[in-house]
């Protein structure tokens, strides 16, 4: 290619760029506007983009996908953040018994399902896990807008997250090892190397958290950026090598972090996780046939409202257990709707290696849909808990 073709390549790849980002730009705008999530908007685009353009340049594996990995990195080692030691041991003494109600019903629903459709038992543990796991991004941002943060069923939510990362960090790896067709017998090193290092991770977090995080502590921010950046990418690079999740790898590496340095680097690296995660949900939306989605719609919606409900009983349990009246359990159950990151990388795990077709297809609207009933239904939570009092009946005096 001589210099002027190249030039003019790069060119068109730059415009390309811009336009995807300004597109993406818009979505967060009106996203703003309807105090919505801007997740389902991303994946609307990315949707649009891959389907409705051939073969665009910015699509391109070399542009993209590393963009996209660094995004889910950033994305889970910003969540490793929000948990220091101290929470870590109290969620693990309080939180078992609702996280024991959470995966009880809302794996069931999306393993059942994707037994029932005759998939692989693979691909239906893939899809309970896109059903389980609630979005810790999504929830986050209605708990900010709505001015939710010192509500009594608040700590109850975050509690909730936090047991279902936990989970993630050995979950994850599982499904890893059963794309890879390698069994769990198979897999059992990876597995066990998994265990470990998630364990080593939490009792560093919980015993060793503050001491380490002084020793990453500076006064600039530029230093505190680029050590807090590397961290994160060299750990996760170091996960996927020992064939541990890279996502993994950025969560433990982020729950190390506490104190101040927790919070100055979760400020320095939010612009930069919001842009590498607006591009990872993005390309998966481009990555969906979406002539494939309407053959399975009915599943996604029929599997959203069935596992909305156990979401909102979760939340209601949850919220309960520390006093809760019935306006912050409706609360505590709609925002603990919405599905969002997780269940993206969970579906992704399944798109990149081809386990099963129609698991993006159902994931993609799957989690649209229950991302946006979320931030309405959230916003309207404590009229819907004062019209289920109304409709309650009520006990006579004789």
């Amino acid at each position: 290619m001589g210099p002027v073709a190249a030039a003019s390549t790069n060119a068109t790849l730059l415009v390309e760029l811009g336009a995807v980002l300004l597109f993406l730009a818009v979505a967060a705008r009106l996203a703003d506007r309807l105090e919505l999530s801007p997740i389902p908007l991303y994946l609307i685009v990315g949707l649009a983009l891959g389907n409705l353009i051939e073969e665009p340049r910015a699509f391109s594996p070399d542009v993209v996908e590393t963009g996209a990995q660094i995004g889910i990195v950033l994305l889970l080692f910003m969540l490793g953040l929000e948990y220091s030691g101290d929470d870590l041991k109290t969620t693990m003494r309080s939180g078992t018994r609702p996280a024991f109600v959470d995966g009880l019903l809302n794996f069931t629903p999306g393993f059942v399902c994707g037994l029932l459709l005759g998939w692989s038992a693979t691909a239906a543990v893939l899809l309970g896990g896109v059903t389980y796991i609630s979005s810790s991004g999504v929830i986050a941002k209605l708990l900010a807008d709505f001015g939710r943060i010192g509500n009594r069923e608040t700590p109850a939510i975050l509690s909730m997250l936090v047991m279902e990362d936990l989970v993630m960090a050995l979950y994850l790896p599982l499904v890893t090892v059963m794309v890879a067709g390698d069994g769990l017998l198979g897999g059992l090193d990876v597995l066990l190397l998994s265990m470990a290092t998630a364990v080593f991770a939490l009792v560093v977090a919980i015993r060793f958290g503050p001491l380490f995080s002084r020793a990453l502590h500076h006064r600039s921010d530029e230093v505190l950026l680029l050590t807090a950046l590397g961290v994160a990418v060299v750990v996760a690079g170091a996960a996927e090598a020992a064939q541990v999740s890279a996502a993994v790898g950025a969560f433990l590496a982020g729950i190390v972090f506490s104190g101040a340095i927790a919070e100055r680097a979760s400020e320095l690296l939010a612009p930069l996780r919001d842009l590498f995660a607006a591009v990872f949900f993005t390309f998966f939306g481009a990555q969906i046939d979406l002539g494939a989605v309407p053959a399975v719609l009915h599943i996604a919606i029929l599997l959203a409202a069935v596992t909305m409900f156990t979401k909102f009983i979760t939340g209601w349990y949850a919220a309960g257990t520390v006093g809760a009246a019935e306006r912050g359990r409706s609360r505590a159950g709609t925002a603990m709707m919405a599905r969002g990151e997780f269940s993206i990388v969970i579906a992704g795990i399944g798109v990149a290696s081809g386990v099963e077709p129609e698991l993006g297809p159902v994931s993609a609207p799957y989690v649209l849909i229950t991302a946006l009933a979320a931030s309405v239904l959230t916003r309207w939570s404590n009229e819907i808990a004062a019209l289920a009092s109304r409709m309650r009946p009520r006990a006579t005096v004789g």
